[in-house]
């Protein structure tokens, strides 16, 4: 521990509120305590610490603390420095996205119904969230052929004479914009949207069967038709979730399993004692921390952007009577955090806690086949090669040509055995006439590793080179290597019987075919065609283009080049017309006509 470290934590006052740890001036974890002193302490004192913990006092060289009044004040401040700061050890959400919420406005003399992104604490009633487009479409195409609320922002009658809109002709709004119905009556309905969002459905089925057999008495059977379907919606709807035995209300249900430095917790969305949807969250390195550590983490960032539902039941808690009141902060209203320890409640947290479980194992069995395929396919390459270590940065070479025109040499780059696509780079072959792939390989190399030993901005060198072809191919790389002063390892790939062949071995080196280090390099081989071949048909077609064009009289590389803009390919010019082509800056009607005949053909030589 530094000097700076030892006097600040002996000023520290004993009272609440946040604290950051930092290394450099970079913040690395961010908590909340109720006894600042004592919390910053406890991570200097010299009992043992998790991994994570241990990882983070070895870095931190400083810290800051900001005072807060109360505990709930230290979670509210905790929340909005953790979403600012982003810091590497707190917990991070590995879903970030924004569900849509159906919102009620109302707070409007004729509430609107719209989806919205956030929930704001705008006075308006939010329902969800809803997980997925086709979800909410549907929810939403529900509500509007069976309630038909105003969506539009039309002014309303005593702001400024309006005629309905397209909503009302068709039958999904009562056309409050032109006095068309009663503030009364718009309520009702509004109410009736709200008690169905909450789950409320059998009395709005009940009501449509009604009409429905109405409409039918008075031989009104498109609209009965209209009800029949409505209700078919509704039931189905109701059908496609899961029906558990709780409470008539909204409730959350949070659990984490844990397994070795990884954690996963697991929310359950159940809505008027329906489960509408589960989902998991991945909370890496937070596995070997207290399980109350790892939700009090998690709540505050999940529900940073959510809206809480009426019953938040979790599987434990650090400080449960803080949480609940900034849950009801975030809500506008009442929560109740519950802990259970029995009953109905505790089985819904194992059900959450087994499907937090079941989402971990198949999180670290993936981990484990992209190890293997990555991390694990690298090592078994450096055994092969003869490497000091496991290759971090793989680069591939190909080298693509039709009869020896337009030749490019596509280089791909793997980082710890996965593509990075953003460094791949292309060589257009520029000294090596006809097919000679050796050449153009050597060619490409030198290029390439002259560009790393530029002084400003070099291009970073790989680990090990891998390069299309056997002997001879390798032969020519080592000699553009050499000639550069380089040590860079290189080794080639004959496709026929996918040998290994390496620098100063007279017999190639063969992998069993199963092998993670041989699908690796396969992998390489195999991108490094693919982009070689992709640039490779962009110049011939290019090429295509530029020699039809080249045989049309009165079209130089003016116009050539005026056209392609114009059309962006040989096709759009031979889609367009001769007005069309007549009209491309530079173009006139006779080379135009001459230009359409090229490519088409003279409409009257058949004749």
């Amino acid at each position: 521990m530094n000097e700076t470290l030892r006097r600040k934590i002996a000023l520290l006052p004993e009272r609440p509120g946040c604290y950051l740890m930092k290394e450099r001036g970079e913040v690395l974890y961010i908590g909340k305590a109720v006894n600042l002193a004592s919390r910053v302490r406890s991570y200097f004192n010299n009992q043992p610490h998790s991994a994570k913990v241990q990882a983070l006092v070895d870095r931190v060289d400083d810290f800051d603390i900001i005072l807060a009044a109360t505990n709930l004040e230290a979670l509210v401040l905790e929340s909005n420095l953790i979403k600012s700061h982003r810091p590497y050890y707190n917990i991070k959400l590995m879903d970030d996205k924004h569900y849509p919420y159906i919102r009620i406005s109302v707070q409007e003399a004729f509430p609107r119904l719209t989806v919205a992104r956030r929930v704001e604490n705008d006075g308006a009633r939010y329902f969800g969230p809803y997980y997925g487009t086709a979800a909410i479409r549907q929810v939403t195409g529900i509500l509007r052929r069976t309630f038909p609320l105003r969506t539009c922002k039309l002014p309303l009658p005593g702001q400024k004479a309006t005629r309905p809109c397209l909503s009302y002709e068709i039958g999904q709004c009562p056309g409050p914009c032109a006095g068309l119905v009663t503030q009364e009556d718009y309520r009702a309905l509004v109410e009736e949207v709200i008690a169905f969002l909450k789950g409320r459905y059998k009395p709005v089925v009940q009501r449509l069967e009604e009409e429905m057999a109405r409409a039918a008495r008075e031989m009104q059977f498109e609209r009965a038709a209209e009800l029949r379907d409505s209700i078919k919606n509704i039931l189905g709807l109701m059908e496609q979730q899961n029906a558990l035995q709780t409470a008539f209300v909204d409730q959350d249900v949070i659990a984490a399993a844990q397994d070795g430095l990884d954690a996963m917790a697991q929310v359950l969305f159940i809505r008027g004692g329906k489960m509408l949807d589960a989902q998991a969250f991945a909370l890496p390195r937070e596995g070997a921390e207290p399980l109350r550590e790892v939700l009090d983490g998690f709540l505050p960032q999940f529900y940073e952007d959510r809206l809480p539902a009426r019953e938040v039941i979790v599987q434990a808690l650090g400080d449960q009577d803080t949480m609940q009141a900034w849950l009801r902060e975030k809500r506008g209203g009442a929560v109740d955090v519950v802990v259970p320890q029995r009953g109905d409640k505790k089985r819904l947290v194992d059900n959450a806690l087994q499907n937090a479980a079941d989402a971990l194992r198949k999180r670290n069995a993936r981990a484990q086949v992209v190890h293997e395929r990555t991390v694990g396919a690298s090592r078994e390459l450096a055994e092969a090669l003869g490497l000091p270590a496991a290759p971090r940065r793989i680069e591939g070479f190909d080298i693509s040509n039709t009869q020896g025109a337009q030749s490019v040499a596509g280089m791909v780059v793997f980082v710890d055995g996965e593509p990075a696509r953003k460094e791949y780079r292309y060589f257009n072959i520029k000294t090596v006439e006809g097919a000679n792939d050796p050449a153009s390989l050597a060619e490409a190399l030198t290029r390439r590793f002259r560009r790393a030993l530029l002084p400003d901005k070099p291009w970073l060198l790989p680990d090990v080179i891998l390069v299309d072809g056997g002997p001879q191919q390798l032969a020519y790389a080592l000699r553009a290597r050499d000639s550069l002063g380089l040590s860079v390892p290189l080794f080639g790939l004959a496709e026929r019987l996918e040998e290994i062949w390496l620098p100063g071995k007279e017999a190639p080196v063969v992998l069993d075919r199963h092998s993670p280090a041989l699908h690796l390099v396969q992998r390489i081989r195999d991108e490094a065609h693919r982009f070689g071949v992709t640039r490779h048909r962009q110049l011939r077609g290019k090429a295509s283009i530029r020699s039809r064009l080249e045989e049309v009289p009165g079209i130089g590389p003016a116009r050539r080049r005026a056209l392609l803009a114009a059309f962006r390919s040989l096709q759009g010019i031979k889609e367009a017309d001769v007005d069309s082509l007549a009209a491309v800056p530079g173009m006139n009607r006779p080379a135009a006509q001459a230009l359409y005949e090229a490519l088409h053909g003279d409409p009257g030589a058949d004749a």
